[in-house]
């Protein structure tokens, strides 16, 4: 994909690779349809990271040193979620269940050592749902990221702006099962690739277009 014009303004992209014994991951299929978008006049930038705990924070390094974008917005596949997730809280722990694709399998770790114990989304994530919601896509938030590569990115990607970047914008986005994952999980929710691609082309523009967030209740009671 030809780099931006400079003076054009970037949006940082990322998805993961299959994992889990997956051989899809609908985050990697919207980042690759999205890559060289204009969005909002903002050009984005697409990368697919590893499912790599040792890999992650170096390239997402590289990535915003190298594009210097306004907004960075990471995507992760979440298996069972029946929506578009707006993930509010990056924790500073790495506590994998499961090993990535290396084989690693890190417990009760720190993402980056001496760092903040957590960081809030610095995107509008209630106006983005209410956004999605207006336009007929099940989107919501969510105050858990995990503690697998996902939570590792979205912290990572948030210690990176609020250290180097600050006038940026990041966080982190969750999306379904694509259905022919859920087709072999009966009764499993699922969300189709377009669906979806809409759904994250709307967050980018309401991040770009929204400064400040709803003030309506996003929390939950357990």
């Amino acid at each position: 994909m030809p780099e931006p014009r400079p003076g054009v303004p970037r949006v940082l992209l990322t998805g993961f690779e299959p994992f889990g014994g997956e051989v899809v991951n609908p985050s990697q299929d919207i980042v690759r349809a999205l890559d060289g978008a204009t969005i909002a006049g903002h050009r984005v930038v697409g990368h697919v990271l590893p499912v790599s705990f040792a890999a992650t924070l170096p390239l997402l390094d590289d990535l915003v040193e190298r594009h210097r974008p306004v907004l960075v917005l990471a995507l992760g596949q979440a298996g069972g979620r029946s929506e578009i997730s707006l993930e509010r809280v990056a924790v500073n722990l790495v506590d994998a269940r499961i090993a990535d694709n290396d084989g690693l399998q890190p417990i009760d770790v720190p993402v980056v050592a001496d760092a903040p114990p957590a960081y809030f989304t610095s995107l509008p994530s209630k106006a983005i749902v209410a956004q999605l919601r207006e336009r007929g896509i099940p989107a919501g938030p969510s105050l858990s990221a995990g503690s697998f590569v996902c939570n590792q990115a979205f912290f990572a990607i948030a210690h990176l702006l609020a250290t180097r970047l600050p006038q940026a914008r990041g966080g982190f986005v969750h999306v379904p099962w694509l259905p022919q994952q859920a087709a072999h999980r009966p009764g499993q929710p699922s969300m189709a690739l377009a669906t979806m691609i809409e759904g994250v082309r709307a967050a980018i523009e309401c991040a770009i277009g929204v400064r400040e967030d709803l003030g309506t209740s996003g929390g939950t009671t357990h």
